[in-house]
């Protein structure tokens, strides 16, 4: 399974992730990050594209099952 990056505080998110399988890391927003097969964040601003070396899902508006399908989708095309 997929390396995934979850911007703290979303422990919800991280519990549903680790339930598919997933290695998962609560990491803060702000951090620089690398070595990971994708993230998902709050909100992605336009700044943060230099942040990450790595996809990123944004949680925003979405719910927990949301986000879960939406990074099962990013999984499956990196295969």
């Amino acid at each position: 399974m997929a390396k995934i990056a979850v911007e703290k505080p979303f422990d919800d998110v991280k519990e549903a992730l680790e339930q598919k399988g997933h290695q998962v890391d609560l990491v803060e927003s702000d951090q620089e990050l690398t070595g990971y097969d994708l993230g998902v964040i709050r909100v992605q601003n336009d700044g943060d594209n230099d942040l990450y070396d790595f996809p990123v899902v944004s949680i925003e508006g979405m719910s927990i099952d949301e986000v879960v399908e939406r990074v099962s989708d990013y999984v499956e095309k990196m295969k």
